[in-house]
């Protein structure tokens, strides 16, 4: 529970975190202690250490607490309620990424789920940036430990069957077995696999004992697998140097970039970059020390060595907390020189680089502004594009881009439903179904349709009709890229080697490609649904065969069996046999 004072002269001479808020009672910042009253009162002296604070007290109108056990324990609370609250005035790790995390479901018995959205419900591990990995991981930990997978608990399911599944929709399992279960998943993402063998080696030897031999051999093979997935990729290195991550920044107007490399087995394995916000007058040592409180708080790897290129703010307290979370102890280095040194060094390069593109991605965005004569800067674009063939299987794509990069968690596609072929209706039903729902997702800064005056002049009249006039859009035709904005005549002509033209490409050419491959995959649909599956002796390959040679179904009704046999694959029984069935 928090308390709330509007001075910090009653503050306790204790541990815990302080929560700023301004007029409107908007929360601006937070900050942890070791002692309240001596950490917040230093924010009332005449003379204040920074612009950034300054600012941050011009703001300030009342204050809330929370004592804590310790001041460890005001670290965690502070980096959880930094994540939930984003204040304005805190250093803040950007993650616009969107990575998975893996999901226990808070049902009766729970699931285990993968996804990318996170919400109260359930608890989550992660985020993951190896998706195969984490799918595999997944995956066979639902086949060991047998939990079930449908959605609707409707009666006995094929897993159960097969002995996939403990089933508890039938009441072969316990709600108390399978929390036991799920309590061993829990532990498995918390890097605790020594605690599960541990007790799962005390269960087999208690069922053994009760001459439960059944259950005793289950338990044994849970033990073995999971030693083996130890061995593989889960191993307690005794190399310090060959579990590190690496750290190391770029500075980047008011934001910091920081860049990840974790090191497993003596391999990098992988690189990830962050956006850090808030981080005007700060010192590295600040910034280091709030990415890592939020980088792995959130139940990531964390290995016995984190190397850094400098200093950090109550490092032996950050070090504490992050051996705690590993189970053993953790370091934090500075090399002076050597391999880690050069770590350091590439690191650093991978941040310049990446810093760079960023600005190159900006200058794109401000070149498009330039261009479209926008009212602001388009963040946000959305590319739309329809695909079918002669009107059959019509579909619609809509493609997100933020700051110049996909964002393909906003994409979505669509089956049309309008007859065809007429690609402007098509465009009509595919912008309406979707700018419908505007109400529930973010207002693009500008959409880019594929397509010239035509199109353009659909999309317009969808826009008026759902009274979204205020959001800019464009036409792109591809003969010529010319590009065509609403209620002018001749198109605007973007220079062939200007960032804001090939950004305008990425997008049309991505919403093309997204529309495409839905449409491909629709047609494989209704290649597996074809009646020549009726038919024996004919398996994928030969269908494949007989409907690229004949084109469609209707054909091969008609054809006889001596152009039948002429078909790659075909033979003179299975095509009588086709034959017969046709007719």
């Amino acid at each position: 529970m928090s308390l709330k004072v509007k001075s910090p002269d009653n503050l306790p001479d204790k541990p815990g975190i302080y929560i700023m808020k301004d007029i409107n009672e908007e929360i601006i910042y937070i900050g942890k202690a070791k002692s309240l009253i001596k950490r917040v009162k230093s924010y009332f002296k005449d003379k204040l250490d920074s612009p950034k604070t300054q600012v941050l007290m011009n703001n300030f109108n009342s204050l809330e607490y929370i004592i804590t056990q310790s001041e460890k324990e005001a670290l965690i609370l502070e980096a959880n309620l930094i994540k939930k609250h984003r204040p304005k005035y805190n250093i803040r790790l950007k993650d616009d990424k969107r990575y998975p995390y893996v999901k226990i479901t808070n049902e009766k018995f729970p699931r285990l789920l993968i996804t990318r959205n996170i919400t109260k419900n359930g608890s989550y591990f992660g985020p993951f940036t190896d998706v195969t990995s984490v799918r595999k991981t997944v995956k066979f930990l639902k086949s060991l430990f047998k939990i079930r997978t449908c959605k609707n608990m409707d009666g006995p399911c094929l897993n159960s069957q097969i002995d996939l599944c403990y089933g508890p929709c039938s009441g072969e399992i316990t709600k108390e077995e399978y929390s036991d279960i799920i309590n061993k998943i829990d532990l498995f993402f918390q890097g605790k696999y020594s605690l599960i063998l541990k007790n799962l080696k005390k269960e087999m030897k208690i069922a053994s004992n009760n001459q439960n031999y059944e259950k005793a051999a289950v338990l044994r093979d849970q033990i073995l697998s999971i030693e083996e997935i130890m061995e593989k990729q889960f191993v307690e290195l005794a190399d310090d140097e060959l579990d590190q991550d690496i750290i190391a920044s770029s500075k980047d107007k008011d934001n910091f970039i920081i860049i990840v490399l974790p090191v497993r087995n003596g391999k990098i394995v992988g690189k990830d970059d962050f956006l850090m916000s808030g981080t005007n007058d700060m010192e590295l040592k600040d910034i280091l020390y709030a990415f890592i409180q939020q980088y792995y708080g959130y139940n990531r790897h964390v290995p016995k060595q984190i190397i850094i290129e400098d200093k950090i703010t109550d490092e032996k307290l950050i070090t504490e907390w992050l051996s705690d979370l590993r189970g053993n102890k953790v370091s934090i280095n500075v090399p002076e020189k050597g391999t880690k040194l050069r770590l350091i060094r590439m690191a650093q390069k991978n941040a310049d680089i990446i810093k760079n593109q960023k600005k190159k991605m900006e200058n794109s965005l401000i070149e498009l502004k330039k261009y479209l004569k926008l009212k602001k800067l388009p963040k946000i674009i959305e590319g739309y594009d329809v695909s079918n063939i002669s009107g059959k299987l019509a579909v619609g794509s809509k493609v997100s881009f933020k700051d110049g990069k996909p964002n393909k968690s906003k994409y979505k596609r669509f089956k049309l439903e309008t007859p065809g072929p007429n690609d402007y209706e098509m465009m009509r039903e595919l912008l309406t179904r979707r700018l419908k729902l505007l109400d529930t997702d973010e207002k693009p800064d500008l959409i880019v349709i594929d397509g010239g005056k035509g199109q353009l002049n659909i999309a317009c009249q969808v826009l008026e009709k759902l009274g979204l006039l205020d959001i800019p859009i464009i036409g792109l035709a591809k003969e010529f890229e010319e590009v065509f904005i609403p209620n002018v005549s001749k198109p605007i002509i973007i220079p062939k080697n200007n960032k804001a033209l090939h950004l305008l490409q990425q997008i049309r050419d991505e919403s093309h490609r997204f529309a495409v491959s839905y449409h491909r995959k629709l047609r494989s649909s209704k290649i597996v649904e074809s009646p020549l599956d009726n038919v024996k002796g004919i398996g994928k390959v030969r269908k494949i065969n007989l409907l690229k040679h004949f084109g469609d179904i209707e054909q091969i009704k008609n054809a006889e069996i001596d152009e039948l046999m002429e078909v790659k694959g075909m033979n003179k029984k299975v095509s009588k046999d086709l034959y017969s069935y046709f007719h």
